[in-house]
């Protein structure tokens, strides 16, 4: 398997330094989130919204908890690319949360199909809307959607809606491809349109 990217461009990209990370590790047993997020860089916020939003739509948030543990990392990651922090900070408490190393792996394979017709989508285009003052403006819906995860949360599988459009801003911040900001954009309204009922 080729080491990591510099700089992951893609979806399949960004699953193939997590597999790197989970098949050499120098720990095999034992694989932490801060190892899974450093793996694809916290240099740049793509890469790192496509991985958390990928939790938020995974079965890990079936665990308690788990779904506004999510939703927080993604307001410390959405607050700090408001801010424009060229490195990522993270908590030590959710950097070494356990993660089951050939949960990863089976994951990531099983993710695989879906990244390849993904990647066929993915391409730069509308890139304005990545960068400075628009990548602001996604910042602060990234944020929308973490905070819309705490009331949804009280609904079964309502969170997918929220983590979906984490999902699409990551991958649109990923590939500089402003059809799929806008799509989390979308994702980010339905999610609001959901939880409308239990905040009013």
């Amino acid at each position: 398997m080729p080491p990591p990217h510099p700089e992951p461009l893609s979806f399949n990209e960004v699953l193939d330094d997590i597999a790197y990370k989970a098949d050499n590790d120098d720990t095999p047993d034992k694989l932490t989130l801060g190892e899974v997020l450093d793996s694809v860089g916290r240099r740049t916020y793509g890469p790192l919204l496509l991985v958390i939003g990928l939790i938020a739509v995974s079965p890990l948030t079936a665990l308690p908890g788990t779904t506004w543990l999510v939703a927080v990392l993604t307001l410390l990651v959405a607050g700090q690319m408001a801010l424009g922090m060229k490195r990522i900070w993270l908590p030590r408490k959710a950097r070494d949360m356990s993660l089951p190393p050939e949960g990863v792996k089976g994951a990531v394979e099983k993710s695989r199909g879906v990244a390849k017709v993904v990647d066929t989508l993915l391409k730069p285009r509308l890139t304005f809307l990545s960068k400075p003052p628009f990548v602001n403006l996604v910042a602060l819906l990234v944020i929308g959607a973490a905070l819309i995860t705490f009331p949804l949360g009280l609904i079964p599988l309502a969170p997918l809606a929220p983590g979906l459009a984490v999902v699409f801003f990551g991958l649109g911040m990923t590939a500089r491809d402003g059809l799929w900001l806008l799509l989390g954009t979308l994702a980010v309204g339905g999610a609001f349109w959901l939880a409308f009922p239990l905040i009013f």
